[in-house]
């Protein structure tokens, strides 16, 4: 059994900063790539930033030079680091991660319970 574990959301003033982490557990074989994504009310979700095993990170558009993404390989655990955030990056944010369970397995797709970001003054 596989778990993704986020913390970090809460409230912020706009121009403010949060830290998000999530951290993979259980049954793990190796991790490609892991990535956040987020919904907001109404909204489809959407990639915010991914970032694979050695590779080159990705960036949504409307996030880029604000958000930071970053991984520890040794914890399995992702991170996004979020600065000058805007209202409209108030949001669910959800953790993914690309996995295999065993050398046998294919890689799938693993999602965390997701963590609130609300940005208000």
């Amino acid at each position: 059994q596989v778990q993704l574990v986020e913390s970090g959301g809460g409230s912020v003033q706009p121009g403010g900063s949060l830290k998000l982490s999530c951290a993979a557990s259980g049954s793990i074989f190796s991790i490609n790539r892991m990535g956040w994504y987020r919904q907001a009310p109404e909204k489809q979700r959407e990639l915010v930033a991914s970032i694979p095993n050695g590779g080159v990170t990705n960036y949504a558009d409307s996030v880029k030079g604000r958000f930071t993404i970053s991984r520890d390989n040794a914890k399995n655990t992702v991170y996004l680091q979020m600065n000058s955030l805007k209202p409209e990056d108030t949001a669910v944010y959800y953790c993914n991660a690309v996995l295999r369970r065993n050398m046998r397995e294919a890689y799938y797709d693993y999602w965390g319970q997701g963590t609130q970001v609300t940005v208000s003054s």
